[in-house]
């Protein structure tokens, strides 16, 4: 007679679930509110984007330095201050490094206002600043933080810390850009206006998070020949309006 099985019986115990580690013990992940996100070290193929970068840019500052150096005896000949400016930006991990620029405002502007976003119109910026941003050649300077590995030719644009700070705490995901180096162009900024409000920076988002997934050679080389039809006015031959409006 078969002997019957008594179901209240404790179950067997494995070896291997005793094993677990307990979900109480498993290390945190996630970043504690106002950090930015933990990054790891550079992969092979970031390390070859960023020996590529010191060599395009290189390339390209040869024949652009006496443009750079005209820009800025033009831009100390016509308003007070200097003609090259630096400013606090958040790079790759949350790591604040010195941004290089040609300056196009009144010297000191934000003296009285603190770091404000830059709106069309804006009385702060000088005639000839004008004519430098339409064109984009302040953002020539920067071509030496390509060089010093704290930026990239391609990448989300880097914010000031004092304006990253209330960002992380009122647009969902925002420090998620932080993953890869900022840049002097992106996939974000071929396609919107520079930020001016929280919409207009949580529609940047979407484009900025979209490159960080996706990124390829093939999408930096469009990226920076969309830039050059940009800088032309030739926005038109590769801008597709999204299905959702987001200016």
């Amino acid at each position: 007679m078969s002997q019957r099985v008594n179901r209240s019986s404790p179950a067997r115990v494995s070896p291997r679930s005793a094993l677990r580690t307990p979900a109480s013990h498993a290390p945190r992940l996630r970043p504690r509110p106002g950090e930015p996100p933990p990054v790891g070290p550079l992969s092979a193929g970031e390390r070859a984007k960023a020996a590529a970068d010191f060599v395009l840019a290189a390339l390209v500052l040869v024949p652009a330095l006496p443009l750079l150096l005209a820009c800025v005896v033009l831009v100390r000949l016509t308003s007070r201050g200097p003609g090259i400016y630096t400013q606090a930006r958040v790079g790759r991990g949350g790591k604040v490094f010195t941004l290089y620029k040609i300056r196009t405002m009144y010297h000191d502007c934000e003296r009285l206002t603190g770091p404000t976003w830059c709106r069309p119109g804006d009385a702060r910026i000088t005639p000839v600043g004008r004519v430098l941003r339409k064109l984009h050649l302040d953002e020539l300077p920067q071509l030496f933080n390509v060089l010093k590995g704290e930026m990239s030719l391609v990448g989300p644009r880097p914010e000031r810390p004092e304006i990253v700070k209330k960002l992380r705490e009122q647009v969902v995901g925002y420090d998620r850009r932080h993953a890869v180096k900022p840049g002097i162009t992106g996939f974000a900024q071929i396609h919107l206006p520079p930020d001016s409000c929280l919409r207009s920076v949580r529609n940047k988002l979407v484009y900025d998070l979209f490159y960080v997934r996706h990124r390829s050679w093939r999408m930096e080389l469009f990226i920076l020949f969309a830039t050059g039809l940009k800088m032309f006015g030739l926005k038109r031959l590769y801008y597709r309006a999204p299905r959702v409006p987001t200016e």
